[in-house]
């Protein structure tokens, strides 16, 4: 095969299809003794494992995936997906309770002690400097000890939370910001509940491109298995 036949597929440049090979993504090519590159199936089953994986995890861990099998890690494989699935469950969970609180602000599980900036970026997974810009864009409003230092407590944690949830979802500051107040003052909650829709939206399409990537990146290992 070659680069041409593995792009058309996909409606891609055969550019592309080098640059995955270089990146990794694909298996090396053998070369022809004029220096063409000449693909097989296994590399089309990889490109196709490739793409199902972007719309999946993203395309950095789609990436790493697929380097990971080049490098025969296993485990870094398997390893990436769990924490891809964990990630889209804490997305539910966190949805599910951002749901419940345009109808009960209280019904946000409470943190039981006021979290620092470190200790809330650590919960998130984010930086303390993503924090702070939250706050910038009146996303966030913690106390302050006397000291300066900044304290989040259960009503900062939810509103992290939440814009943890829709900054994932591509949602720009300027309207997390609105979303959060609305969540604070209890009113005007349909450009919430619309947000939280579109966002339940995408988690369902990506737990379901999970299921498609799983199958392709089965078929792709049951392809480079050596024949007993």
């Amino acid at each position: 095969m070659r680069p041409t036949d593995l792009a058309r597929e996909h409606g891609l440049s055969t550019q592309a299809v080098r640059n995955y090979e270089e990146s990794g993504f694909l298996p090396p090519a053998e070369r022809t003794p004029s220096g063409y590159r000449v693909y097989t199936e296994v590399h089309a089953a990889a490109l196709r494992t490739f793409l199902a994986l972007v719309p999946a995890f993203g395309h950095a861990t789609a990436g790493q995936i697929m380097n990971a099998i080049h490098a025969g890690s296993l485990d870094d494989v398997l390893t990436a997906i769990d924490r891809g699935h964990e990630q889209l469950l804490r997305d539910r969970s966190t949805l599910d309770s951002v749901s419940r609180a345009v109808q009960d602000l209280t019904d946000f599980e409470p943190v039981l002690e006021p979290r620092t900036i470190g200790e809330l970026a650590r919960r998130l997974g984010v930086t303390p400097a993503t924090l702070r810009a939250w706050e910038e864009a009146g996303i966030l409003v913690p106390s302050r000890e006397p000291t300066g230092y900044r304290l989040f407590r259960a009503e900062d944690v939810r509103d992290a939370e939440l814009a943890h949830l829709l900054r994932r979802g591509g949602y720009p500051l300027a309207r997390i910001a609105l979303v959060v107040e609305q969540i604070r003052t209890a009113g005007g909650t349909d450009t919430l509940g619309a947000a939280l829709a579109d966002w339940r939206r995408r988690l369902s399409a990506r737990g379901l491109a999970m299921l498609a990537a799983s199958a392709r990146l089965n078929e792709y290992l049951t392809a480079r298995a050596p024949a007993p």
